[in-house]
């Protein structure tokens, strides 16, 4: 994979330099250095393929390319360089993870137009003109004047808003030269982040024994893994700040790797409140400019904090001093699309390549990561109580199954009653039910027809507040039909199960006097949709949250004493290995949303298996005994934690196609006591975005190097016409 190409420290001589490019390719290329002093990690411009790309200056690898064939580099990006441990990480994490070495970097360069955009801004200025013929001084141009002298060159927009004149009399100004332009770099300046010793929050013993142990930990400045492992409401995040304090004193990065960085406006409001400033933000939705103005600032050393979801672990910090990943149970930390990679893995690889201390928190968390600590690869530090006063709440199963429970309503009657209860007391209530939309399906009381995705094999959500069907996986969506397609029978389709929409339809008729809200990710999309719904449930705008996964982890709401969890059952369905596992985090987590301060809260799970050991271990908060059961039934089945998976989905647009090269790869599967190789079989999701799928499965010991067993053996494998082989190292799901 060309690592060794990286590895290595030399140059060649006679001005050659070898460039890994950010495009998908696999080893670096050759290139003439143009006349320039070219060093390991330089950012370069060159051509490739008929077009010009960025790329990295890595160690030379021996080459047999004649000079005279070799391309120029076109360019350089100024004197910061991409640093020595970021190319090992490259390296690694692209061997790892069985991608393409130049596809990691691009996650590294991902930023639009580093060398074709100046981002240069326009300042006003005094021109030194100190006296023009037949120049008028106004009282407008002379409050102008006065203001670039006192606050020296500044954009029009400033002089405007600091002045009240209008833009004809700055352009009056420009006309006579009295002012001039001038163009600066518009750098990006983070907030300076000084109450590094001010923590307003009175630590709890347990914290205060967790955060001595960490602080000892990144004293040391070496690599090594550390697991906060917390119940809900106990504090990790004040625990991990205070070591962040530690590490900003050194004067190290630090970088806070997040589920959902969109969704993360209460970490930035509580960081805010203990260092004094926010953090820097990475996410999707950052604009263009923003992008390459925070991205040149953190190859130059200027950002001390970041917190981003899984792409923020490709940045180009030159001087990181500890990395923290939050929720690391996360399924969002998991890489689906393009090239796969979990990024809180790959962080404890990164952590490892530049020999820094790495946190782990989570109040549940992974099968993997708790291994870890058992086997003494990772430290872990336990808090066991909620901060202050505050208590687990009280959890009590629901057997939806009994006859006094059927009332035709998705709320059973006990529920109701506890939810007209807690309205009575002035408390708020969160109804929880990870399914988005109005109702799973629409099916025709006719016929039966179901309306289905044509790219996928999934069945059209109702979002009947949009009226539209909607597939989750493509996004593809049609209105909502008034006749069924099959039949032609009219208004014949009618909703199958109930989705967010639907409950709180349900919930408007139960309690017409109290103000509902949904959230899910239809609705809270963005930080500031996210940001006005909590300011309303701050101000008891909203007494009653309805609401999918979005809300059920890290939101503080003091007064919800009641949660109810309407299908706790919902994510045991499916064939997925971790579906106990993520179902038994996901209800800890809502659970957790209750009684968070003094008021005591109670938790309802509404289930059709209260017998299940995964029900009553949440009903006890007996984390342990469901824990040592999956860890028996994984062990027994050579699963993780204690035996390897990789994934190989074949995909093809052509059915017939994507069968014989899953029946090819079968057939040519190495012979290994060592590992078993299961399929091949349609994918869980067989059609998905118009590619037919199927899926064979690698259960390894995990003292197989699997990777090179999976390179050797797809080595001479000739995919040809519209067929791809992925591979998915550790899969975690199998959609």
């Amino acid at each position: 994979m060309g690592k060794q190409a990286i590895i290595s420290d030399r140059i060649t001589a006679e001005g050659r330099v070898s460039v890994l490019i950010a495009r998908p390719v696999t080893k670096p290329y050759d290139y003439l250095s143009n006349g320039m002093d070219l060093k390991i990690g330089d950012i370069v411009q060159v051509p490739f393929v008929n077009k010009m790309c960025l790329g990295v200056v890595v160690p030379s690898s021996e080459s047999d390319v004649a000079n005279q064939k070799l391309k120029l580099v076109s360019d350089k990006y100024g004197e910061h360089r991409i640093s020595v441990a970021m190319l090992d990480f490259i390296s690694r994490a692209a061997s790892y993870n069985m991608i393409p070495l130049g596809a990691v970097l691009k996650m590294v360069l991902n930023v639009p137009e580093i060398f074709n955009f100046s981002d240069k801004i326009e300042l006003l200025g005094q021109s030194g003109t100190s006296c023009l013929k037949n120049f008028k001084i106004t009282p407008q141009r002379k409050l102008v004047l006065d203001a670039i002298v006192k606050n020296g060159p500044q954009t029009s927009a400033q002089i405007r808003n600091n002045t009240g004149v209008g833009s004809g009399v700055i352009s009056g100004l420009l006309t006579c030269g009295v002012i001039q332009k001038q163009f600066v770099e518009d750098n990006f300046t983070p907030q300076s982040l000084e109450a590094l010793d001010k923590n307003s929050v009175e630590l709890n013993n347990e914290q205060t024994t967790a955060v001595e142990c960490l602080r000892n930990v990144v004293r040391q400045n070496e690599f090594s893994v550390s697991l906060i492992d917390g119940v809900t409401g106990s504090g990790k995040t004040e625990v991990y700040f205070e070591v962040i304090a530690e590490v900003l004193k050194k004067g190290f990065q630090v970088l806070i790797l997040v589920p959902e960085i969109a969704l993360a406006r209460p970490f930035i409001e509580r960081f805010s409140r203990r260092f004094g400033a926010a953090p820097v933000e990475w996410h999707s939705e950052l604009p263009a400019k923003k992008r390459r103005r925070i991205w040149r600032a953190i190859l130059e050393g200027n950002v001390n904090v970041l917190v981003g979801a899984r792409s923020a672990l490709f940045l180009p910090f030159p001087n990181l001093g500890l990395l923290v990943v939050d929720e690391e149970h996360e399924p969002a930390f998991k890489q689906m699309e393009g090239s796969r990679y979990h990024a809180r893995d790959m962080s404890i690889l990164r952590a490892k390549c530049s020999d820094i201390p790495i946190i782990l928190a989570s109040a549940t968390p992974s099968l993997e990561t708790l291994h870890n600590s058992e086997t003494g690869r990772f430290r872990k530090v336990s808090l066991s109580q909620r901060y202050g006063d505050a208590t687990l709440p009280k959890v009590e199963l629901i057997d939806i199954r009994s006859s006094e429970n059927r009332n035709g309503s998705w709320i059973s009657p006990m529920l109701q009653k506890a939810i007209q209860a807690t309205l009575e007391r002035d408390e708020q209530v969160l109804l929880f039910l990870n399914r988005r939309g109005y109702a799973p399906l629409n099916i025709c009381k006719v016929c039966g027809y179901r309306n289905e995705c044509p790219s996928c094999s999934a069945w059209l959500v109702e979002h009947r507040s949009k009226s539209r069907l909607q597939c989750h996986h493509c996004g593809y969506n049609v209105k909502v039909p008034t006749h069924c397609p099959e039949c032609g029978a009219e208004e014949s389709l009618v909703a199958a199960g109930p989705g967010v929409e639907r409950i709180e339809e349900e919930v408007s008729q139960l309690f017409p006097n109290a103000r509902t809200g949904i959230a899910s990710s239809d609705t809270l999309s963005n930080g500031p949709a996210l940001t006005n719904f909590l300011q309303l449930v701050k101000q008891r705008e909203i007494e009653i949250i309805i609401g999918t996964q979005v809300i059920a982890k890290g939101h503080h709401f003091p007064l919800i004493t009641c949660v109810g969890v309407l299908d706790a059952d919902l994510g045991l369905a499916g064939g997925d290995l971790r579906a106990a596992e993520k179902t038994y985090q996901m209800l800890h987590q809502v659970a957790g949303r209750a009684g968070r301060e003094e008021r005591a809260g109670k938790v309802w799970l509404q289930t059709r298996q209260p017998d299940n050991p995964l029900m009553q271990a949440l009903s006890n908060w007996d984390r342990e005994s469901f824990l040592k059961l999956e860890k028996q039934a994984r062990s027994e089945a050579n699963l993780p934690p204690f035996g390897r998976l990789v994934s190989l989905i074949v995909s093809s647009k052509n059915e017939t196609e994507a069968d014989q090269i899953a029946r090819l790869l079968a057939a040519s599967a190495p012979s290994t006591p060592r590992a078993q190789i299961l399929g091949p079989a349609p994918s869980a999701l067989a059609f998905l975005r118009g590619r037919h799928r199927r899926r064979l499965l690698i259960k390894a010991d995990k003292k197989l190097n699997v990777q090179k067993m999976i390179s050797d053996w797809l080595g001479g494998l000739k995919i040809r016409g519209s067929a791809k082989v992925e591979i998915d190292i550790d899969p975690q799901s199998f959609t």
